[in-house]
């Protein structure tokens, strides 16, 4: 893998750190079009282009971590639950519209 240094390009993590960035933007880009999209085959079309984008997004951040490039951190038994209690007490979208 080459240094960044006197013109010798990208590394090889710097390619993958921008792929990988590019799914993720593609990810975004392609949700928010399938969400707009009323035509169900269109839409269907989207659905499969965001699974095959996500899947691409996985595959890269797999490749990283496993390089340890892309370094993640465990969760605690106290984030887990504090995570899950927040969103059963906030994102209930039913519960909004009670009081209407």
């Amino acid at each position: 893998m080459p240094n960044n240094i006197a013109g010798r390009g990208l590394t090889d993590r710097e390619m993958l750190q921008l792929c990988l960035e590019l799914e993720k933007g593609r990810c975004r880009s392609i949700t928010n079009t399938m969400l707009e999209c009323t035509h169900k085959q269109l839409r269907e079309i989207y659905e499969q282009c965001f699974d095959n984008a996500s899947s691409n997004h996985y595959r890269l951040f797999e490749i990283m971590n496993d390089k340890g490039w892309y370094k993640t951190e465990l969760a605690s038994k106290e984030q887990i639950d504090k995570v899950q209690e927040f969103m059963q007490n906030n994102l209930h979208p039913d519960d909004q519209f009670k009081e209407l």
